[in-house]
């Protein structure tokens, strides 16, 4: 009697041990994108935060009214896009463009809500994404707030592009 249950014993101990949990089967299938695009799924979380900083230092030096400083984060030439406007610029132009803008607010908060850095499968391309809301007061000391979205392309450790999205709160009636 022992021996059976010595022998069934070992042959469940057996069983149990040659039947490996297999892992659950998932099947990713291809999205069926509504449209197409060159690269679709191009991009990679990046891991190095040093683009992140590199954005977020010019805006912050930009917040705090240092030109100069936010502007040392910018190549020599960059292309910068917003609403009715898409140019390549010089350090110059840009320095006379980034100066007028920054003299036209009192006060200048940003209040960052999410940011997001990116590489290109091939890493021949980075950007950071940064969504905030800028407060500011305009020259007659009306207080005024804008969102703020600016997807920004790094090469080499400098900005050498800036699109930015903007959209100004409904006023409060």
């Amino acid at each position: 009697m022992r021996t059976k249950l010595s022998v069934s014993l070992l042959l469940l101990v057996f069983t149990a041990c040659n039947q490996a949990e297999k892992p659950a089967e998932t099947s990713v299938s291809k999205p069926n994108y509504p449209y197409t695009i060159n690269k679709p799924d191009n991009w990679d979380m990046a891991t190095d935060p040093k683009n992140t900083e590199i954005a977020m230092n010019a805006l912050k030096a930009f917040e705090d009214n240092k030109i100069d400083e936010s502007l040392s984060y910018f190549a020599d030439s960059v292309r910068w896009m917003f609403d009715y406007m898409d140019a390549k610029l010089g350090k110059d132009s840009l320095k006379s463009m980034v100066t007028a803008a920054r003299s036209s607010f009192g006060t200048f908060k940003v209040n960052m809500h999410d940011f997001e850095s990116v590489v290109s499968k091939d890493k021949k391309e980075s950007y950071v994404t940064m969504w905030y809301t800028q407060v500011f007061t305009d020259a007659s000391g009306k207080i005024d707030s804008a969102a703020i979205i600016n997807d920004i392309k790094i090469e080499n450790g400098k900005i050498v592009e800036l699109s930015e999205a903007s959209r100004h709160f409904p006023v409060k009636k």
